[in-house]
């Protein structure tokens, strides 16, 4: 046999023991149905309010300032203590 024939059998034999038409595939009827949830149950207000946008900007702005006030009484602390042990 020659090779051209030997891939034209392989390629027969592929096609027709591992084609996608051969795969069958069972229906079941007694799975359920899947409900979709109604779209339309909660309404959103498609306006902003604007006093409702400044106070989060004044809770982001508040946090902020209690971070910095951390870090810069971390520093304090160890410029001090620093100080404490080289005055030794």
């Amino acid at each position: 046999m020659s090779n051209g024939l030997i891939v034209v059998l392989q390629y027969t034999w592929f096609n027709h023991f591992m084609s996608a038409e051969k795969i069958e595939i069972s229906k079941t009827n007694n799975i359920p149905h899947v409900q979709t949830p109604i779209s339309g149950e909660e309404v959103i207000s498609k306006r902003v309010d604007i006093n409702d946008l400044l106070a989060r900007a004044r809770k982001k702005s508040k946090h902020e300032q209690f971070v910095n006030l951390i870090f810069l009484g971390v520093f304090v602390s160890l410029v001090l203590v620093t100080g404490i042990i080289l005055s030794f």
